[in-house]
């Protein structure tokens, strides 16, 4: 299970996503465990995240991140500085 990491997507990239129209998810500092069911692509707001697969190295992403998550993973969240995303399930 990869998780793919866009560092500073240019204003085009995320126009032809259309991630402005994307809800906005916003998460305190905190540690949790997530499964994926579907797969999901977010734009990293604010803040920084460590993901770390089931099995898998931890991976760390932050503010002006394009980041994929893929369906099928499971993995734990450690949110190191309060978090804010616009988000799109697909």
């Amino acid at each position: 299970m990869n998780i793919q990491i866009e560092s500073s997507p240019t204003q085009s990239t995320l126009d032809e996503l259309n991630v402005n129209s994307w809800p906005i998810w916003e998460k305190e500092v905190s540690q949790f465990p997530w499964f994926y069911d579907t797969e999901e692509v977010c734009y990293i707001l604010e803040g920084e995240v460590t993901v770390t697969p089931d099995g898998g190295e931890p991976v760390t992403f932050g503010k002006g991140d394009l980041v994929t998550l893929p369906a099928g993973m499971g993995c734990h969240w450690n949110i190191t500085q309060a978090i804010r995303k616009h988000y799109l399930f697909r």
